[in-house]
């Protein structure tokens, strides 16, 4: 009686659905659950058939495209070339360990564990024990050791440009990366890219406060020879466009290379200037020959100083990355190993012969490279030790508290480290930038505003006070000591419903550079928006009479082409609503020192001399950008240092 009891019960269990093997418990059924992940909740669904684990699927997520989502082409078909997100990797690998405890995605922890914990909700909700789905999975046998004709150390913006241009002329390549997927902080940039193009600056009229700004720089009195050479080239240019009578936008080359350096405050290596600048067309073409697509219209990107600005058709920096991706997927030559980390570089006498690496689990082995390494790691301004290290130029004070635009996987210096321990040396290491344009709740550049943020000229800038502090249009460097000036340290980008680049927040299509909604960026507080003004004016804390009469002061110039903070484009007035507000803060964005480098990306040692087979480009380098670097410019000193990068190891095996 008890038997037959007991095999009724076992049928009945059974029925319901509820299954035991091998002491473990577990319901059939599809399951759903939601988890915080790094932007918005990720929504992932479980299916659970024949005493398995039978699917994993992320079904929600806003998570950043390239790093806890999947990169995807100009057409949304996703590209693995690079490395696979989180929400495509943990979920398989769930199903393929039956295990919830497999590897986070390094460089996307954050969605990795929100996938993670919502597949552990969804096997609560089918009645099993958590603990026997936590089994740690056998860790992937180590690498072993592999040679190439060139090693690229960094799968960011330069180290892809490098390896791609090698890869071009028929060299083996590895690329190198720590994260779980290539891309780096290029992935996270407002991808703007600065070049004079003639086609469309043809497009733009130059104003009588844009006049002024080149005028002064020619009458600046020349700090060495090779300053009064380039303002000798610029102003016989600038003759000749004054006596054709046209009124379109100035630029050359030459300008682009003297405003660099003087808005670096002329202490970059005007020689690294000139390269960067002199090659910035071609890089464009470059990369456009790849499959990139920009914008057709010219803009100024914020710092940029000048209306030369082309802009990513894609959200941030996937532009750029997913045409690399693509290329690479083609190339049979070159070789992706993410979740590896360069440790430390091994020599033959002076010459630099390989890179010591290691896999997630600590297994290190030898990459060899027969013709050249390349680093290509980034800056080091999300490693809060150093840039407290190096904090010693007096222009910013204690930057201990404040947050970085950089994700905290990349920009942490280690290889400058690597160079230093073979015997490179180093420039500019004391000037750090900080952009103004960080999120209140991470520092990240994104929940952006409605309208274009890489085009100034129909935004202002105002305080919690409703008063406006800075010119807009200026250098980032004098925009982010000016916020730290004001009450708490915070101010809002402002902005109306009048001018061409207005954005129709009701439209439910919108979506910010990053991909949200207007309704989810003002429920969480990224943005604030009134139809009036006086209604802002309440919503942000401040007397509705001193941001009218902001307002009032700041239309009046737009009339008088005249700024009493020396702005220099005006194209709208603001007058009516919806009135968006966007809080922002100052953050550590870029370092402009680094490793010193020739003017064909070879690694100068402390002795003064190139050591033969290292190389380095991206903002691994010092020199270029001087102690500002001019917004829209990291873009171009990636892409044009990075393809120079790939050519000069090239060049010197022959």
């Amino acid at each position: 009686m008890q038997k037959k009891l007991l095999s009724f019960a076992l049928a009945a269990f059974a029925a319901a659905g509820l299954i035991s093997c091998g002491g473990k418990s577990i319901k059939n059924g599809t399951y759903t659950s939601s988890v915080q992940g790094m932007n918005d909740a990720v929504e992932v669904s479980v299916t659970i058939a024949d005493k398995k684990i039978a699917d994993v699927q992320v079904t929600k997520n806003s998570e950043t495209p390239g790093i806890g989502s999947p990169l995807m082409d100009a057409n949304g078909t996703v590209l693995t070339a690079g490395g696979m997100a989180p929400t495509e990797l943990i979920p398989a690998e769930i199903v393929k360990h039956q295990s919830v405890n497999v590897d986070v995605v390094t460089g996307a922890t954050i969605t990795s564990a929100a996938i993670k914990a919502a597949v552990s909700n969804c096997l609560k909700d089918a009645k099993a024990n958590p603990s026997d789905w936590n089994a740690k999975p056998e860790a992937a046998a180590a690498p072993e050791n592999a040679s190439a004709d060139v090693v690229v150390v960094g799968g960011g913006g330069a180290g892809l440009a490098a390896a791609i241009a090698a890869g071009q002329q028929n060299k083996s390549v590895i690329i190198v990366e720590k994260n779980g997927e290539v891309g780096g902080d290029t992935l996270v940039c407002g991808a703007i890219y600065n070049t004079p193009d003639e086609a469309l600056q043809k497009k733009v009229t130059m104003g009588d406060a844009v006049k002024r700004t080149i005028e002064t720089a020619l009458a600046e009195a020349s700090k060495n020879g090779e300053h009064a050479a380039l303002q000798a080239q610029v102003r016989s240019q600038w003759n000749a466009y004054k006596s054709s009578g046209r009124t379109d936008l100035f630029d050359s080359k030459e300008w682009f290379a003297l405003q660099t350096w003087n808005g670096g405050d002329k202490v970059g290596n005007l020689n690294l200037v000139k390269v960067l600048c002199y090659n910035a067309y071609d890089g464009l073409g470059w990369i456009d020959d790849l499959g990139m697509s920009f914008s057709d219209v010219i803009s100024q990107g914020a710092g940029s100083l000048w209306q030369r600005t082309h802009t990513s058709m894609m959200k941030m920096g996937t532009g750029f990355i997913s045409t690399y991706v693509e290329n690479i997927a083609k190339m049979n030559n070159i070789t992706v190993m993410v979740e590896t980390t360069g440790k430390s570089l091994v020599k033959d006498g002076d010459r630099v012969t390989g890179v010591v690496c290691a896999d997630r689990n600590g297994n290190e082995f030898t990459l060899s490279a027969k013709d050249g390494v390349i680093l290509a790691t980034g800056g080091f301004a999300a490693n809060g030790a150093m840039v407290q290290k190096y904090n010693t130029s007096g222009k910013w004070q204690d930057l201990s508290k404040v947050a970085t635009t950089n994700r905290f996987s990349c920009s942490q210096g280690d290889g400058i480290e690597m160079a230093v321990a073979a015997g490179a040396s180093l420039t500019d290491m004391e000037q750090l930038q900080l952009l103004y344009l960080g999120n209140l709740k991470d520092g990240q550049l994104t929940k952006y505003p409605p309208r274009d943020v890489n085009g100034t000229d129909q935004i202002i800038f105002i305080n919690k006070e409703g008063k406006r502090f800075t010119n807009e249009g200026g250098r980032r460097d004098n925009i982010c000591l000016a916020v730290f000036a004001q009450p708490d340290k915070v101010f809002y980008m402002l902005e109306s419903g009048d001018g061409d680049k207005y954005k129709d927040i009701k439209d439910p299509d919108w979506r910010s550079a990053d991909g949200f909604t207007f309704d989810y960026l003002e429920s969480n507080g990224y943005i604030y928006e009134g139809d009036t003004l006086e209604e802002l004016a309440g919503k942000l804390g401040m007397h509705a009479a001193t941001l009218q009469a902001t307002i009032d002061t700041f239309n009046a110039s737009v009339d008088s082409g005249r700024d009493e903070f020396g702005r220099t484009l005006y194209s709208t007035k603001l007058t009516k609503g919806p009135w968006v507000a966007t809080p922002r803060q100052a953050c550590v964005h870029h370092t402009m020192g680094g490793v010193t480098i020739d003017t064909n990306c070879r690694v100068i040692g402390t002795n003064g001399k190139v050591i033969p087979g290292l190389y380095a480009a991206g903002e691994i380098t010092g020199g270029i950008h001087g102690a500002n670097r001019l917004g829209g410019n990291a873009v171009v000193d990636t892409v044009v240092f990075g393809k120079l990068a790939g050519d000069t190891v090239i060049a010197d095996a022959r």
